[in-house]
């Protein structure tokens, strides 16, 4: 027990460094927390006799939180009714980065000689972009108050409602057992299981409005912690992804009238865990396996961000937007976090060579670059403008 308690400690503390070295150097913490778990793991620290910490029970089980916390968060932020409002530009817009995003992943895995699965969730990891890291940049950049906010959020919320429809899917093909019976019966039960959840959240908000009707901060906490913990945890044992469970009860605790409480009080425990499951991402990642994920990942980063800036760029059009503004849909929509990597984690779980090791190595050299290269280029788009439209009025400043 004291062991684990030190390894815990050691966690905390490379946390908390690469935290302070991200807000010195003004990065995104998601790709630094993912580097200090590689250095803090057995393949880095480890190999070279240093104190490391394990990729055991009690960090896994942190990581989980994290999932379900990050998810539960991201549910909270919309409501069937905000949802059908706005429904024809959020198709249009999100059905765009659909076709052109997830179709380079899969074939850049198939050109490899990976199956259709492997292939599948190479599709999703290159598909998907990061709502934590975009959402943060366009505060930081003062864009969240400008027209080109609204196509980044209409599509990256129907990345996330298809991202917990493929979520289900890939979790039945990789943990569903062998044959089309077992497979067909895995997705039953997802789908069963989901589709009680959105029963929940449709007729269900008395039940979350009341239960959270409580004094005193502890047991509201607690409260909520209650229903969003076990939900997942059946829907894990069910072989339903944690994730996509806790993104519906975050959509039922929405409507409870309480949901500005929820995220001033759980915030902390989000960020805590979030932070966790970034960092244990990279414990269970050897990098020497980047080797081997190197011809995929020069390909994905080569091909998927011209593709994400088109498909923006598209989403902007649809929103009735400037060429200018559309150009910064684009560029806003570039990088990639922590769905990415939860693919990763579920992939990471199947039982091939390609999905143990071979994919989780690909994500977080894939988050990376991307994260990086994404936020640079948000930082820099008033001179990608003006190299692109450099023929056409330049009236508009990125700030504007």
């Amino acid at each position: 027990m004291a062991g684990e308690l030190l390894e815990l400690g050691q966690l905390f503390v490379v946390l908390a460094l690469t935290g302070a070295i991200a807000l010195r150097l003004g990065l995104s913490v998601i790709p630094l927390y993912v580097v200090g778990g590689v250095l803090a793991g057995p393949y880095v620290a480890g190999r070279l006799g240093l104190p490391y910490v394990a990729d055991g029970e009690v960090v896994t089980l942190f990581a989980e939180v994290g999932i379900v916390l990050l998810l539960f968060f991201l549910g909270l932020e919309f409501s069937l009714d905000r949802l059908l409002t706005s429904r024809t530009r959020i198709t249009r817009s999100g059905l765009f980065d659909l076709a052109v995003n997830l179709p380079i992943g899969i074939a850049i895995g198939l050109l490899l000689g990976w199956s259709v699965v492997e292939s599948l969730l190479l599709g999703g990891i290159v598909y998907i972009s990061s709502s934590a890291i975009i959402t943060k940049s366009l505060i930081d950049l003062g864009w969240i108050a400008n027209p080109e906010a609204e196509p980044v959020l209409g599509t990256l919320v129907f990345e996330d409602l298809f991202i917990a429809v493929y979520l289900a899917v890939v979790t039945s093909l990789v943990l569903g057992g062998d044959g089309l019976g077992s497979l067909a019966q895995s997705l039953a039960i997802a789908f069963g299981f989901l589709g009680v959840l959105l029963l929940a959240v449709q007729y269900g908000s008395r039940f979350f409005a009341g239960i959270l009707d409580v004094p005193g901060q502890e047991a509201f906490v607690l409260r909520t912690l209650a229903v969003v913990v076990p939900v997942s945890g059946v829907a894990l044992a069910l072989g339903v992804s944690e994730a996509v469970a806790a993104f519906f009860v975050g959509m039922g605790f929405a409507t409870s009238g309480h949901r500005e409480k929820i995220e001033r009080l759980l915030a902390p425990l989000r960020d805590v865990f979030g932070a966790v499951f970034f960092f244990w991402i990279g414990v269970g990642t050897d990098p020497t396996l980047l080797a081997a994920a190197a011809v995929p990942l020069v390909l994905a980063v080569a091909l998927t961000t011209p593709a994400k800036m088109l498909s923006g760029y598209l989403g902007g059009r649809v929103y009735d937007l400037s060429k200018r503004r559309s150009l910064r849909v684009g560029v806003g929509m570039v990088p990639r976090g922590e769905f990415s990597l939860v693919i990763a984690a579920l992939a990471a779980n199947g039982a091939t060579t390609v999905m143990q090791e071979v994919i989780p190595a690909f994500a977080v050299g894939y988050v990376l670059v991307m994260s990086s290269l994404g936020t640079v280029l948000m930082e820099q788009s008033g001179t990608l403008e003006r190299l692109v439209f450099r023929d056409e009025d330049a009236s508009e400043s990125t700030g504007g």
